[in-house]
């Protein structure tokens, strides 16, 4: 059975954002669909969360696609819409299991031309691991921080440093990690002021407000 698929032309008049295409629960006929309509109207075709088999699908049909297998996001096309912008964001992960979440957060901040820079393995469990990068890190304007387990990094970092923090929960851990519940609820409750927090994974959705913030310090 077909169902209409409504995709939001509107929304990069509204904020200045396009839609991103959720691939987990779409079947290859909905991204055909949705992706020749996005194409159609001259649109970047941005999908999260596509398994392999749909993305091998899809690169069959759109030789200019491109699959990020460690991200799980295939990308067809190109943004002709970036904003210009010298404000930087560093994504700073707890260690290499944050991959997938970290990678989707830095396409989203790429695909709009907004320079960021990963900073992986810096969990607290090394601590000095992240002391040796902090004047580095000092040097973006946004700060996107996922992790998983404890999820303490998010603390640690709007401890030491003071710009605008947007944490990421990671489903990594053992047991009573409970799938990034329990980063989450870390994160929630952290003692570092003015930490804001994602969904479990959604690196996404961290780089979007990641950008709704450079827009207005632009």
């Amino acid at each position: 059975m077909n169902f209409d698929i409504r995709f939001d032309f509107q929304r990069r008049e509204r904020i200045g954002l396009i839609e991103a295409i959720w691939g987990a629960d779409k079947s290859i006929d909905q991204l055909k669909r949705v992706s020749e309509e996005v194409l159609a109207k001259k649109e970047v075709v941005f999908i999260t969360r596509i398994n392999e088999e749909n993305a091998s699908h899809l690169l069959d049909i759109y030789k200019e696609a491109r699959f990020y297998e460690e991200a799980n996001c295939l990308i067809i096309g190109e943004n002709f819409n970036k904003f210009s912008t010298n404000k930087k964001v560093a994504i700073v992960s707890g260690g290499s299991s944050d991959l997938a979440v970290t990678l989707e957060a830095k396409l989203s901040l790429e695909i709009y031309g907004v320079s960021c820079q990963t900073f992986i393995d810096v969990g607290v469990a090394g601590l000095h691991r992240l002391l040796n990068q902090i004047d580095e890190i000092n040097k973006y304007d946004v700060l996107i921080v996922c992790a998983g387990m404890e999820g303490a990094l998010a603390t640690v970092v709007g401890g030491l440093l003071p710009q605008p923090i947007i944490a990421v929960p990671v489903s990594v851990g053992y047991g009573v990690s409970k799938n990034g519940e329990t980063a989450l609820n870390s994160m929630l409750s952290s003692c570092a002021p003015g930490i804001s927090v994602m969904n479990i994974d959604n690196g996404y959705g961290a780089a979007m407000a990641a950008i709704r913030i450079i827009k207005k310090l632009s």
